[in-house]
């Protein structure tokens, strides 16, 4: 899906910025022309991309007759070049080079993903491992990922797939495989690593497995939108559930289209603070908060996660600044978690989160008004993963790790006093 912009003159420096494309609209609307680009009034712009690091011609046949390489969905030529407009890093591609994400490739003026039917790891989860506590509580889903992200965290806990292309985690030579039901019982590396997983097969899959939703999650579905969507729709037309694990950078034309078909998304806030997303995880913060208020407004439910990470997101005034906000923007019913740092990929100097951090956040998100405030990563702390109902404060839902060990609502409402939690239940 794309379109082209009709040929005029611009400015050397805007023209610089767009890769030297020469099919832009007219400098007359400036304004216009910077949203279209992605050149904020701020000073940004498109992310930086691998130059020439788009496959050789033998994978890349490879890959297109095995179905893995789809045009991409969302994206403006601009001439021989061309600009994703999928997510806020607005990647500009010349012919062979490759996108932030490592997904997405510029091969003769069409962008193409190259994550499509071809997932580096699934798994069967309980729907808490998302994590999700109000949405249809001890479920299984299956979970299902392919290799990139829009984003550079430096804690990523699954880097070796989200900071990977394609071609690393998948191999198109040998014979083909496709996963389909009924399920081999076991699949070896090799296998693995040949194996297509196409959206038309995927509710076969699930139910074989016996889930009633399927999650696209561990590295980030944003960076494979394509195979994200058309998954979604047959999961959809099949009568089962879908389930969008996100850090929320994406643009909001592909983001409202996705979400006609999500059930519901656990979108990662990860800080409420501009500098401190640019430094950890090498995005911006307003795009997440418009993604929030946009699943919000679509009635998608959703929650919320914050990693309290030790000298980035930890600051007690910011996060009495970020539950204010949700409580006023997306009101006091939506769930929150904060989430303990342990050490991991360019952040292990650091020690994991204290405890009475995580108490305090979790005071200060109740007394912004904040209803349902979760504790994870922390195990051995008492109700830290319990559902409260919100007016008697009895414990509705208990939760051991990622099991559910007590489920008392009846209709989704307190057995005590008959108050409605929220959630999907």
């Amino acid at each position: 899906m794309s379109f082209a912009i009709a040929s005029a003159p611009v400015s050397r420096r805007t023209a610089l910025r767009a890769g030297g494309a020469t099919a832009l609209l007219a400098a007359t609307d400036a304004s216009w022309l910077q949203r279209l680009l992605g050149l904020g009034a701020d000073g940004d712009g498109p992310a930086e991309v691998f130059k020439g690091d788009a496959p050789g011609e033998a994978t890349w046949r490879r890959w297109a007759q095995r179905g893995w390489a789809r045009e991409a969905a969302h994206y403006v030529k601009l001439g021989r070049n061309v600009q994703c407009k999928v997510c806020p890093n607005n990647c500009i591609l010349a012919p062979g080079d490759r996108s932030h994400c490592r997904n997405k490739v510029n091969r003769d003026g069409t962008l193409y993903t190259l994550a499509y039917g071809n997932p580096c790891t699934f798994h069967v989860d309980p729907v808490e491992k998302k994590p999700l506590f109000h949405f249809h509580p001890g479920a299984r889903t299956f979970s299902l990922a392919t290799a990139g992200c829009v984003f550079r965290c430096l804690n990523c806990q699954n880097w070796e797939i989200s900071q990977r292309r394609p071609e690393d985690t998948k191999d198109a030579r040998g014979a083909e495989l496709r996963l389909r039901a009924p399920l081999p019982a076991t699949l070896t590396l090799d296998e693995m690593s040949r194996l297509s997983l196409f959206p038309e097969d995927l509710p076969g899959v699930a139910e074989a497995l016996r889930c009633p939703s399927v999650s696209y999650t561990y590295s980030e579905p944003t960076a494979y939108y394509e195979y994200t969507l058309a998954s979604c729709r047959a999961v959809r037309a099949a009568g089962r559930q879908n389930i969008l694990v996100s850090c929320g950078s994406i643009e909001e034309r592909p983001l409202r289209e996705l979400l006609a078909f999500v059930d519901a998304a656990h979108i990662d806030l990860k800080g409420f603070d501009e500098s401190t997303y640019r430094q950890l995880n090498s995005g911006r913060l307003a795009p997440i908060l418009r993604t929030l208020k946009v699943c919000h407004e679509l009635g998608v439910w959703f929650e919320i996660i914050n990693l309290v990470v030790p000298g980035y997101t930890d600051r007690l005034d910011s996060i009495r600044r970020m539950c204010g906000w949700i409580v006023a923007e997306l009101g006091p019913d939506r769930p929150l978690h904060f989430s303990r740092f342990h050490p991991q990929h360019k952040l292990e100097h650091l020690a994991p989160t204290p405890v009475d951090t995580l108490l305090r956040a979790r005071d200060i998100a109740r007394d912004a008004g904040l209803r349902h405030v979760y504790i994870g990563n922390v195990p051995e702390l008492e109700g830290a993963e319990a559902t409260f109902c919100p007016q008697c404060r009895r414990p509705v839902i208990e939760r051991t790790g990622f099991a559910v060990t007590r489920n008392v609502l009846v209709g989704g409402r307190c057995p005590h006093c008959q108050t409605a939690v929220a959630g999907v239940w």
